[in-house]
């Protein structure tokens, strides 16, 4: 590793996890940029993957959650959504590696010859360059925040644990510490909480030859003092930096809760970093919002993965912000698409004052969600399609309206008579997943008169994508002729972005996927108008 290129001045965070997985050390990752964040330091996150896959973007939804993508067009972790939701850090390709990708890249090296004959071994060459995606990361920031995926103890997380251990020797150990998240389980029939999970998940840390300097301890439960004196002792950390991490009802609950438990000045402190008060008041009211809601709205979300919510992480979170900007709450209702594939399942959506038609791939529930589009246009009950929801509103209306019989997308019906939604003619089609699909920031252009450009209030806007299939641009024409309005174009006009219904209240699909881009402190636009008109709707459906 070249150490000349280190900066000695970039403190370190690391974020390690025990027990059992899923406990939250993303959103804890996050919060602590928060509160940083708020004491006037620049920071950014970087996330460790152990799974071998190169990044999630083949992987299923149900094994793994959401794939976020990033304004480079880079597929990464859920995370990295929650990264930016609680920060103004920009996350890209550098802030989440995989072991895959660790492994990949070492191959390549030794294949090129890089390692000049020498046998090829996980330590140093695999844990260098771990340490070498770090140091990545590092430019032009305060603290970097890395956290670690996976739990202790696993197989797969040694090599990143091996490296980060390492780290306190590439730099000033005064510039870096250890954050371990761990559970202090309640047992109901003893009435107590216990403390010898976390005990053991530290012992085996420490058995790698990590010691943690503050334990955040997920509970249901306060920890008393006597108990965190007694976790202290036996973990090897000060009494003051055994954290308490409350369950709560608002993930935004979090970073106000963890600065009540004094982490930011512990965090300070333990850096030698200046004592300073983080600015919450933006989170207070945002909690404030969530937690006494002026109004509430229904909202049916009709997608492939509903079993698993996690699957639609930012999609859930966007229409929370778009409550919290209309001082409302909003009231999820989970429906798999396969359920409106019959007469009977239709009945599901009467009494929801809006319906979103997430993303997806795979022809799975795809009629059913071609019959929500329908459901909403013949209502008049607000619709937002996103991506795959497009397509769905798209191919319902040529069909219907458009008197195109035959009308179908070409990713489910490769031999349709009319793919109103096909692949672009310039689209690799070499037979790999990887790589073929339309990723990332592009930017789109807006027609004035239209939904969209009420919601943006500005005429090209720039948002990510992550789609194989567009619009077929062959029926515009006669689809406009039909009343559907094209509001949104890519500014050399060959891409639809954005269709509407220009004969309904509020009806809105886009090729792309808006919730990347909203925050609980901005709201994106179109979540926000989308909600703005399901109170609507619902108001004057009142009886």
């Amino acid at each position: 590793m070249k150490k000349k290129s280190i900066n000695k001045k970039v403190k370190y965070i690391f974020v390690t996890g025990g027990v059992l997985s899923s406990l939250g050390k993303g959103i804890a990752s996050a919060s602590i940029g928060t509160l940083l964040e708020s004491c006037g330091l620049k920071i950014t996150i970087l996330k460790l993957d152990p799974y071998i896959n190169v990044d999630p973007g083949t992987m299923n939804p149900f094994q793994h959650g959401e794939v976020y993508v990033t304004h480079d067009g880079a597929e990464t972790d859920l995370d990295l959504g929650h990264y930016e939701r609680f920060t103004h850090a920009r996350m890209g390709k550098l802030n989440n590696v995989t072991a895959g990708r660790i492994y990949h890249d070492v191959i390549a090296k030794e294949r090129r010859g890089e390692y000049l004959g020498a046998t090829v071994q996980v330590i140093p060459h695999i844990t260098d360059e771990i340490k070498s995606h770090i140091w990545a990361v590092s430019k032009g920031v305060d603290v970097v925040i890395c956290e670690v995926g996976g739990t202790v103890g696993d197989i797969e997380s040694l090599p990143f644990l091996e490296a980060i251990r390492q780290f306190r020797f590439d730099t000033n150990p005064r510039n870096l510490l250890y954050a371990h998240l761990t559970l202090i389980p309640y047992i109901k029939t003893a009435d107590e909480l216990k403390t010898k999970p976390t005990q053991h998940s530290v012992q085996k840390l420490r058995e790698i030859g990590i010691q943690p300097d503050i334990l955040i301890c997920r509970t249901e439960r306060k920890v008393s003092l006597e108990l965190k004196k007694k976790i202290a002792l036996f973990c090897n950390v000060d009494v003051e930096s055994v954290i308490t991490a409350m369950d709560a009802k608002s993930i935004y609950q979090v970073p106000l809760n963890l600065y009540e438990e004094g982490l930011s000045r512990i965090i300070l402190e333990k850096l030698g970093l200046p004592a300073k008060e983080p600015d919450l008041k933006q989170w207070e009211l945002i909690v404030q919002n969530i937690e006494k809601p002026q109004d509430e709205v229904k909202i049916a979300i009709v997608g492939k993965y509903t079993a698993l919510k996690e699957s639609y992480k930012s999609i859930g979170e966007a229409l929370v912000h778009g409550g919290i900007s209309n001082h409302a709450k909003v009231t999820m209702n989970w429906i798999p698409a396969e359920t409106l594939e019959t007469d009977e399942g239709k009945d599901v959506l009467n009494g929801c004052d809006g319906i979103l038609v997430p993303g997806g791939f795979g022809d799975r529930g795809f009629e059913g969600k071609v019959q929500a589009a329908k459901f909403a246009r013949i209502n008049k009950v607000p619709y937002f399609g996103i991506c795959l929801g497009m397509h769905s509103a798209v191919v319902e209306f040529a069909r219907s309206e458009g008197q195109i019989k035959g009308a179908h997308s070409a990713e489910f019906d490769p031999e349709s008579s009319d793919p109103i939604i096909d692949l672009m003619p310039d689209q690799n089609q070499n037979g790999n997943k990887g790589g073929t699909m339309r990723l990332g920031e592009y930017p789109c252009q807006l027609r004035k008169n239209s939904f969209a450009f009420q919601a943006y209030g500005i005429r090209e806007i720039k948002e990510r994508h992550r789609h194989r299939y567009e619009f077929n641009n062959k029926y515009r024409f006669q689809l406009e002729e039909a009343g559907m309005r094209f509001s949104g174009i890519s500014p050399n006009g060959n891409l639809v972005e954005i269709i509407e219904l220009a004969d309904h209240p509020w009806f809105l699909a886009g090729q792309f996927h808006p919730e990347f881009n909203s925050s609980p402190r901005e709201p994106h636009p179109l979540f926000k108008a989308f909600i703005a008109h399901a109170l609507e709707y619902k108001n004057s459906h009142q009886s």
